[in-house]
């Protein structure tokens, strides 16, 4: 595995370019503003007519183009939009506005490995996808370090692909930490097996269980609340400080004794055989077609889902016990005013 930092990169590559930014969320914002400091002086953000995010995005300073518009100016053209809105967006406000030999760019592999757009065959095409959420892509950034972050190359028809996505990375400040080299498959299969079977999947259905169990069993849904979810985030934290083995070295010796000879039993051999299912899904692209034909139909199933684990009671005892610790609304990662 290669990995590159600012040194390896030429971050004039990308400074000599126009670069088209399509949608202003999460990543959006943090790869505008990023690539600005870094000196890239033509940045636009590409929004359809009427979006909410063209207020946000103006009052950084940032022009605001139709996908269409920032497609025929740009050099360069980072899709950062959801993933089911990529195939009708390419087809209709990209593919016939990119320039000859343009550079078309996401950070995510699902649209492209899959097939759900097929890019033009003149274009580069690769994938920078930092290994965090924007906010923390934007606050690294700004207090002088970066966030790792992948990169992969689809498509190379300039011969020079590799190397403008490497100075793109740069310009996120990704330089500063890591830009690790991998495929759009590897990282569209890893990232999505990672989000289902462990980090939003996985990790969301193991808290509502403890959390019902608990309740169930007559204990308070304050007290279920503060062991099942509040405590995770300690736990996450000496994790992603130090693995599995720091986590284990500041807990008790009962709770590592727990861990040890309970977890296993919640997490057994039938639960690793579920995830190779879910893994050969992903692989198989099912997940992805099931995606596909779950927005062409309106996301009813999807809306219904988000609606009902919206009006689960861990959430009511959830906003309630927050309440209680103004300290966390005051470390936010995420602020809806400004991405």
């Amino acid at each position: 595995m290669r990995v590159y930092y600012d040194r390896d990169a030429d971050v004039n590559l990308i400074k000599s370019k126009k670069v088209a930014v399509i949608g202003y969320g999460s990543q959006g914002h943090a790869h505008a503003n990023n690539l600005r400091d870094s000196g890239v002086k033509d940045v636009v953000i590409g929004l359809r007519p009427g979006s909410g995010s063209a207020a946000k995005a103006e009052a950084a300073g940032f022009q605001v183009k139709s996908p269409a518009e920032a497609a025929a100016w740009a050099d360069v053209v980072m899709v950062l939009t959801p993933d089911e809105g990529h195939a009708a967006l390419y087809e209709s406000e990209l593919k016939g506005n990119l320039k000859q030999g343009a550079t078309l760019a996401f950070a995510h592999g699902l649209s492209v490995h899959f097939n759900l757009v097929e890019p033009r065959a003149d274009l580069d095409v690769f994938m920078v996808a930092p290994k965090g959420p924007g906010h923390l892509v934007r606050s690294e950034y700004v207090r002088g370090a970066g966030v790792p972050s992948l990169l992969a190359v689809h498509q190379d028809a300039s011969g020079n692909c590799n190397d403008i996505g490497l100075s793109y990375a740069c310009g996120l400040g990704a330089g500063r930490a890591g830009i690790i080299e991998t495929t759009f498959r590897e990282e569209c299969e890893t990232d999505l097996f990672g989000e289902q079977a462990v980090l939003c999947g996985g990790l969301s259905a193991l808290i509502l269980a403890g959390f019902e169990t608990l309740v169930e069993a007559g204990y308070a849904p304050e007290m279920a609340y503060f062991e099942c979810v509040h405590e995770v985030k300690l736990i996450v934290d000496l994790i992603y400080e130090g693995g599995l083995a720091a986590m284990r070295y500041s807990v008790s010796n009962t709770a590592e004794y727990g861990d040890y000879s309970r977890g296993p039993r919640v997490i057994d051999a039938a639960t690793k055989q579920r995830m190779r299912e879910i893994l050969d899904e992903i692989q198989q692209g099912k997940f992805a077609r099931e995606w596909v034909l779950e927005n062409a139909a309106g996301q009813s199933s999807f809306k219904t889902m988000r609606r009902r684990a919206a009006q689960h009671q861990l959430e009511e005892v959830g906003t309630r016990l927050r309440g209680m610790m103004p300290w966390i609304g005051e470390n936010a990662l995420v602020d809806k005013s400004k991405n």
